[in-house]
């Protein structure tokens, strides 16, 4: 494992942990939990250290094991940054549900691929490359685009159709909604990104 990898999973880590503290006191969660939640900074770091180590010793025999690794650790930032913009926006409005929902969704995807696409590029396929830069965006945000329908389709059918369940709050619902899409859309992500943008 290179000191690259250790570096970039500790500022994945850290990065994830101190939006959601933020997410966290968004929601106005009571101080006795959010001392609990301190350790974060510290451990998830370590955690993240720990995952790129444990994926980089397949890195000789089974290389796309290594890279969905990584990029599966740029997908929870992702995850975090989506979530974190998600809830300030829906906090911040007091909307839960219906068009704005959509809107704000489509918002927080969107600043969390433009983190995606350096994360991906630089880190998880290794590319340098700028010659073809405009083709390499352009089908980068294609295969994104192919995401963005699936998050908005997930989260929406979950949240606007199917509605809340088993006595969940219509607020509590909308997170699920987007977590929904979350793991709907990484295979896709994945996939699109190592055999069509970042191929080598």
């Amino acid at each position: 494992m290179k000191k690259k990898d250790i570096l970039a999973a500790f500022i994945i880590g850290e990065a994830c942990a101190l939006i959601f503290l933020l997410v966290l006191g968004l929601l106005e969660v009571p101080a006795p939990l959010l001392k609990l939640t301190g350790f974060l900074p510290i451990i998830l770091p370590v955690f993240s250290i720990l995952g790129i180590f444990v994926v980089s010793l397949f890195e000789e025999k089974i290389p796309v094991f290594f890279q969905a690794g990584k990029s599966f650790l740029v997908g929870i930032l992702n995850t975090f940054i989506d979530l974190g913009i998600l809830t300030f926006l829906m906090e911040t409005f007091r909307i839960f549900a219906g068009f704005p929902y959509v809107l704000f969704k489509g918002i927080s995807f969107g600043l969390a691929t433009i983190n995606s696409y350096f994360w991906n590029k630089f880190w998880t396929f290794e590319k340098r490359e700028i010659k073809e830069a405009l083709k390499e965006t352009s089908q980068f945000y294609l295969i994104t685009l192919g995401g963005l329908l699936i998050h908005l389709g997930v989260s929406s059918f979950v949240v606007n159709i199917v509605g809340p369940q088993f006595g969940i709050s219509e607020r509590l619902w909308a997170y699920f909604g987007a977590m929904m899409a979350v793991f709907c859309g990484f295979a896709w992500n994945f996939l699109g990104y190592k055999f069509v943008v970042f191929k080598k």
